[in-house]
């Protein structure tokens, strides 16, 4: 997997979504932010509402045995965004090919980080955190280590991804840093950040030659099955430097949680 990764290279130029998200282009810095954000108006409290309420509570509180909580402090991406799209286009074909890896092929990287997924949710969902020191960057397992902790055996199984059962993957946005701190070596780095629609059972569906339901993210049937992942990659690109593509978030949720929550 780490082989398939090498082959990657070099990704792109545009930006990368964080929490506060820094794009990062040959001369300076600006934020952006790829966050899900659906803000409310504080809803009026009236007797009549007050069981619906209740009802909601009651629900929620039967829910949250299987409900997965937020595994980073990452904002949710869900969908691609075109403007990222072309950015990354232009990124790819006129910054990464020319100047940092004129072999790199997108869909080789898609292929390494569906592997790299599998691999990292597979042991997020047995609590080996400590095998993961060279695929996940330390600051990430320090991060993940006490939410995984905290999960019960219920909702760890919910962790484990397999390759087969991926549906849709994109890049949602890639960025190249540049760390300036030591004036005599300008360190350059790319970020690219991975979007996997996931379900369950998806693989043995068609086995069995069931044909998918092209909405099954809205059938009831389905959405405890279907599940996104949001995995960050990165790699150090400075001068004589020799680095491997490593992973700085991993964030997995249920696709009906998320739904749930902007309600």
């Amino acid at each position: 997997m780490q082989h398939t990764l090498r082959r990657c290279l070099g990704l792109a130029r545009s930006s990368l979504t964080r929490l506060q998200p820094r794009a990062i282009s040959a001369v300076s810095r600006t934020q952006e932010t790829g966050a899900i954000s659906n803000p409310t108006q504080p809803a009026r409290r009236s007797y009549a509402s007050l069981p619906q309420e209740q009802d909601k509570k009651e629900q929620e509180a039967r829910e949250s045995p299987n409900r997965l909580p937020r595994l980073m402090d990452f904002p949710e991406i869900v969908w691609p965004s075109a403007l990222n799209t072309l950015k990354n286009w232009i990124t790819i074909q006129f910054i990464i090919r020319p100047y940092f890896d004129s072999e790199f092929q997108l869909k080789d990287f898609i292929y390494g980080a569906k592997q790299a997924l599998q691999v990292v949710s597979s042991r997020l969902m047995g609590g080996d955190l400590d095998s993961l020191d060279k695929l996940v960057s330390p600051e990430a397992i320090a991060e993940l280590r006490p939410v995984i902790q905290k999960l019960s055996m219920a909702q760890r199984r919910q962790l484990e991804i397999k390759e087969s059962d991926i549906y849709l993957s994109f890049p949602y946005q890639v960025g190249i840093m540049f760390d300036e701190a030591n004036d005599k070596l300008q360190k350059r780095f790319v970020e690219i950040t991975m979007v996997f629609h996931v379900m369950r059972g998806l693989s043995e569906m068609r086995e069995r030659g069931e044909e998918i339901p092209w909405n099954m993210g809205t059938l009831p049937e389905y959405q405890d099955k279907v599940f996104i992942c949001n995995y960050r990659f990165v790699k150090e690109f400075t001068a004589g430097q020799h680095s491997d593509w490593t992973i700085n978030v991993a964030n997995q949720f249920r696709a009906i949680d998320l739904i749930n929550e902007t309600k």
